[in-house]
């Protein structure tokens, strides 16, 4: 429990540095003397440098020894991180956010690890942790960036972001247990690239996840990047602080995260959490579409139902894909979320233009749309399923992996050896 606590207070404290700016892009336009539009190019680096860590950095999880390299990541950030609280120049501030956003990929490589050091019948619970601390850190940087701006210099919040990734520099050195590497052979490093995108469609059930994932984010960004729109306009008028509470919603998603991995996914397939998690989903977006126009019930209850559907579904999912291939799980990873952050990007784009063509019933309706696809996608492949398509193996929700209860007989070594013989093989080692 400790290590799951620590690895979810360095994921909080070092996916914050990708979200400090965005609630104090027009102070750092007042003090470079740029436009605003210029000065919004800062969250877009900065997203595009974490976009370009996924796919480049990430994969060589698979390849390093972990320690070493988180550690050396998170410290590698936080000292460029004090160029950003210095310097006078704007083309200076925002080269050197793209690159820490290259390099604030570290959440992503603990949470393979966890996958790694968790035992199965505890990998969802132990998930939940991490994951609800990568859902605190977006949650927080605004809030934190917003007060300390407002009451002092909005430096000081990136001195806060430079004080606390040393904090985790040093908590990490003493705690995060030493893990070899996971290809001590060595792999050729652009043909581990090419198998990032063929673990994507060779694995089944990789694509499913993946083009779920893909389905709820676009979701979630459409909703919190047109509400704004909505509550700043009649018949809400809402000051930008009032918008900004919002997000406070999600502090009760995070903290029944763990408890519901616990009670939940750690005793029952994945898949039925997910589409537990996306019938959630669902039933707030139908509510919150069709009232949000005229009731503030509206959006509360599609924020509370959004964040519930995305994290019980994103836990669901990696639960599951950390079985797929043990020895490439920082690549299956690398897949998992490049699909997730496209449907970001997709959720943002798809999300302002109906809301400029249509409003908020507009941009609801798509996203009903793609969390009723998600579904489709969910029921048209079973939890047991080899194939591409099909519910072989069996309808039971309940785990075949769970230890035997007390009184049961346990395998003996040479079948558990036997076991992992066959897994080594299916998967090439």
């Amino acid at each position: 429990m400790w290590l799951n606590c620590l690895f979810g207070f360095a994921a909080c404290f070092t996916v914050a540095n990708l979200y400090y700016n965005q609630a104090i892009l027009n102070q750092i336009a007042d003090t470079f003397n740029v436009s605003f539009e210029k000065a919004s190019s800062v969250a877009t680096l900065m997203q595009a440098g974490y976009a370009a860590g996924l796919l480049l950095i990430c994969p060589l999880g698979d390849l390093f020894p972990r320690r070493p390299f988180i550690l050396g990541l998170i410290a590698f950030t936080a000292t460029l991180w004090i160029v950003l609280c210095l310097t006078t120049s704007f083309s200076v501030f925002a080269g050197i956010s793209f690159i820490c956003g290259i390099t604030t990929v570290t959440p992503q490589l603990m949470l393979p690890l966890v996958g790694d050091l968790a035992p199965a019948h505890r990998r969802a619970s132990s998930l939940a942790i991490v994951v609800s601390g990568l859902s605190l850190g977006i949650l927080i940087a605004r809030i934190l960036a917003g007060v300390m701006a407002n009451y002092t210099d909005w430096r000081n919040i990136y001195w806060f972001g430079l004080g606390v990734q040393y904090l985790v520099v040093i908590l990490m050195y003493i705690w995060m247990p030493d893990y070899p590497s996971k290809n001590p052979e060595g792999l050729n490093y652009f043909r581990m690239m090419g198998n990032v995108a063929k673990l994507l469609f060779t694995e089944p059930l990789l694509f499913q996840a993946s083009l779920v994932a893909f389905l709820f984010s676009a979701t979630f960004t459409s909703y919190w990047t047109t509400l704004s729109f909505l509550l700043s306009t009649a018949p809400y008028n809402y000051s930008s602080l009032d918008i900004g509470l919002f997000g406070l919603i999600g502090v009760v998603v995070i903290l029944f995260a763990p408890v519901y991995s616990r009670l939940v996914i750690d005793k029952f397939i994945p898949l039925f959490s997910a589409i537990m998690g996306l019938g959630v989903e669902l039933i707030g977006l139908i509510i919150g579409t069709f009232i949000g126009s005229f009731n503030i019930a509206g959006p509360i209850i599609q924020a509370i139902t959004i964040d519930l559907g995305a994290q019980f579904t994103q836990i669901a999912n990696r639960a599951a894909i950390y079985d797929i291939q043990p020895r490439a799980r920082n690549r299956v990873n690398t897949g998992y979320m490049v699909a997730s952050f496209s449907g970001q990007l997709t959720g943002t784009a798809v999300g302002n233009r109906l809301y400029a063509e249509g409003g908020w019933v507009y941009s609801g309706a798509a996203s009903i749309a793609f969390i009723g696809f998600a579904l489709i996608v969910c029921l048209v492949r079973g939890p047991r399923e080899k194939g591409w398509f099909g519910w072989s193996g069996g309808w039971s929700i309940h785990r075949d992996d769970l230890p035997p209860k007390k009184g049961e007989p346990t395998p003996s070594p040479r079948e558990e050896s036997l076991e992992e013989q066959v897994e080594e093989e299916r998967i090439g080692v």
